[in-house]
C-alpha cells in the first residue's frame, strides 16, 4: 500500500472475532448498520477455548432463527452436570426445569460455533470480516475515539466508525489502548487442558471430580474427554520440572478413568496451560467505545459462563445501540446504559466464583478441612432439590437477554 494505509468508513468497528464480536457484528448487520469486524488470527481453530452452549445462548439462537442449523454441527448435549463425591455419582446441575427450548448444555468446539455465526453474518451485504487483521492504535479526535488502525498482511487499514467495540478477549489490547482501568481480584490456580481418548465403560455424563483431591473436570467431546486439572497459580514450571511421569501420576490419582489412559499424553505439548483470572473494568466505556465480553469481565472457567455471558452482553449491546447507531445519534449515555444492563450479572456471577474460591482457600488451610468437597457441592448432595438452581444459575445466569425483533430489510 504504497499510498499510504488503506481506509474503510463504517458504521462500527469490531475488534475481535469472538462469540462477543461475531454476535453484536451478526445482530448490528441484521439490523441494516454497516458493521466491519477484525479479527487477528487467520482462522477460529484454537483447541481448549471455551466450548460451553448454555440454554440462554441457544435461546438466543432460537430467536434468531439460527437454533436447527446449530445443533446440526458437530455436539454433545448435557442435560445435568455432575460430580463424584466419596465415591458417590452426585447430580450439581439440573437443566430439565429450564424455561428456555433447549434444557441442556451443547458442548461444541468453539471454532464449530463462531465459522457458524460468521457465515450467517456474512449474508449481509453490510457484514465485513476482515481476518488476519490485528488493531495496533485507536484514533482519536478531541478525546473520542473515531476508529482504529490495525496492520494486515498486505499493510496498515484505517477503520472509521462512530464506534468502536473492544471485543478482543481477555489480554484486549483495545482496552488498554484507551487507558480503561482493570479492577483484579487475581487467582489462585491454572488450569492445564489435556485430550485423553473416550471409551466403552467410561462415565457417561460431562463431570468434575470432588474426592479427596478436588481438581479435575471431564467433558465429553464424543469420541474423547476434555480434561481439565486445576493446579497452583504460576506453578506449571515446577509440574514440569517434576517431570511428565510425575504429572501423569498426579491426574491419575484424581481422575476416574483407568490409570494406563494417561499414558496418551506423551510429550508436554499435549498439556495446555490455561491462565485463570477474574477481573473487570471499572467502566466499560469512553467516548466513541466500549468493550464488552472478557475484555470487559475475565471469568474464572468454573461452570462455563466465559462465553455465555459474552453472547448476553452482545444481545444487550444491540439492544440497547442499534438505534442509536441507525440514527446517528450515539451518546455517552447510550454506552453507560449498556454497561449499566450488563453490570449487575457480571458482578453476581463473579461474586458467587469468589465465593467459591473463599472457600476453596478455607479448606486448603484446614487439615480437617482439607479433604471436603467444596460447600455448594455438599449442600447440593444434601439437598438435591438444589440442583435445580444451581442449574438455573449456570443455564441462564442471572439476567438473561433476549433478542429485539430487527426492523431492517435488506
Amino acid at each position: 500500500m504504497a499510498g499510504g494505509p488503506a481506509r474503510i468508513k463504517t458504521g462500527c468497528a469490531i475488534a475481535g472475532a469472538g462469540p462477543a464480536g461475531l454476535m453484536l457484528g451478526f445482530l448490528l448487520a441484521r439490523a441494516g448498520i454497516d458493521v466491519v469486524v477484525a479479527e487477528r488470527h487467520g482462522d477460529f481453530l484454537r483447541d481448549f477455548r471455551g466450548d460451553t452452549v448454555h440454554p440462554s445462548t441457544l435461546e438466543v439462537m432460537h430467536e434468531l432463527g439460527l437454533l436447527d442449523g446449530l445443533l446440526a454441527l458437530p455436539h454433545t448435549e448435557a442435560p445435568t452436570l455432575h460430580a463424584t463425591m466419596g465415591g458417590a455419582n452426585v447430580t450439581i446441575a439440573d437443566f430439565s426445569r429450564l424455561p428456555t427450548r433447549c434444557r441442556f448444555i451443547a458442548f461444541m468446539p468453539q471454532w464449530e460455533f463462531l465459522n457458524y455465526i460468521a457465515a450467517q453474518a456474512a449474508a449481509f451485504p453490510n457484514f465485513r470480516l476482515l481476518m488476519n487483521t490485528e488493531v495496533e492504535a485507536l484514533c482519536e479526535a478531541g478525546g473520542t475515539v473515531t476508529g482504529v488502525c490495525a496492520r494486515t498482511s498486505e499493510g496498515t487499514v484505517e477503520i472509521s466508525a462512530p464506534l468502536v467495540i473492544g471485543a478482543d478477549g481477555r489480554n484486549s489490547r483495545i482496552r488498554e489502548r484507551a487507558g480503561l482501568e482493570v479492577e483484579s481480584f487475581g487467582s489462585p490456580s491454572d488450569v492445564l487442558w489435556i485430550r485423553l481418548s473416550r471409551q466403552p465403560g467410561d462415565p457417561v455424563e460431562t463431570m468434575g471430580h470432588a474426592g479427596p483431591r478436588q481438581g479435575f473436570v471431564m467433558i465429553d467431546r464424543g469420541d474423547y474427554w476434555q480434561c481439565g486439572y486445576v493446579v497452583r497459580k504460576g506453578s506449571f514450571a515446577d509440574v514440569r520440572a517434576r517431570g511428565l511421569d510425575a504429572f501423569r501420576q498426579e491426574v491419575a490419582s484424581v481422575s476416574p478413568l483407568p490409570a494406563d489412559r494417561l499414558d496418551e499424553i506423551t510429550s508436554w505439548d499435549d498439556v495446555h496451560l490455561l491462565s485463570v483470572r477474574i477481573d473487570r473494568l471499572k467502566r466499560w466505556w469512553r467516548p466513541g467505545l466500549i468493550c464488552i465480553g472478557d475484555a470487559a469481565h475475565a471469568m474464572s472457567p468454573i461452570g462455563g459462563v466465559g462465553v455465555n455471558l459474552a453472547i448476553q452482553d452482545a444481545v444487550a449491546a444491540a439492544n440497547i445501540l442499534t438505534r442509536p447507531l441507525r440514527e446517528a445519534t450515539l451518546t455517552n449515555d447510550d454506552l453507560a446504559a449498556v454497561e449499566a444492563r450488563r453490570r449487575f450479572p457480571t458482578r453476581a456471577t463473579q461474586t458467587l466464583q469468589l465465593m467459591m474460591r473463599r472457600d476453596k482457600r478455607r479448606r486448603e488451610g484446614d487439615d480437617s478441612r482439607r479433604s471436603r468437597p467444596p460447600a455448594f457441592m455438599r449442600g447440593i448432595a444434601r439437598w438435591p432439590v438444589l440442583a435445580h438452581l444451581a442449574g438455573r444459575l449456570i443455564g441462564l445466569g442471572f439476567r438473561p437477554e433476549h433478542v429485539r425483533a430487527s426492523r431492517y430489510t435488506a
